[in-house]
């Protein structure tokens, strides 16, 4: 994964994103192994979702999420419940089923 360092993306908030399985941080941010795995997590779900795709329903998602939850839908996504279910583990992506966010999306 190609890591880039910015100091205006992410916005404030957030230390890191993945656009289009590009790490872009702020520079001070630490990339430690839990955050890269996260990040290549969702990696996975860009390529196997055709990129566009996956911003597509994470956008979607997020929508209906936030307004389920009347708050910020983010932790109740699909995509990042599998993402932050599996960054403790280094060999997740070897074993990793494709489309294995859908499972999240069935637990809220």
């Amino acid at each position: 994964m190609k890591i880039l360092r910015n100091k205006h993306i992410p916005i404030k908030g957030f230390s890191a994103i993945n656009l289009f399985g590009i790490l872009v941080a702020h520079p001070e941010v630490n990339l430690n192994p839990i955050i890269i795995q996260h990040e290549m997590i969702h990696t996975a779900q860009i390529r196997e979702m055709a990129y566009v795709g996956f911003y597509l329903w994470y956008g979607a998602e997020w929508l209906m999420k936030t307004i389920l939850h009347r708050s910020n839908g983010y932790y109740f996504l699909s995509m990042e419940r599998e993402a932050y279910a599996h960054q403790n583990q280094p060999g997740y992506l070897d074993t990793r089923r494709h489309y294995a966010w859908i499972k999240y999306l069935r637990k809220s």
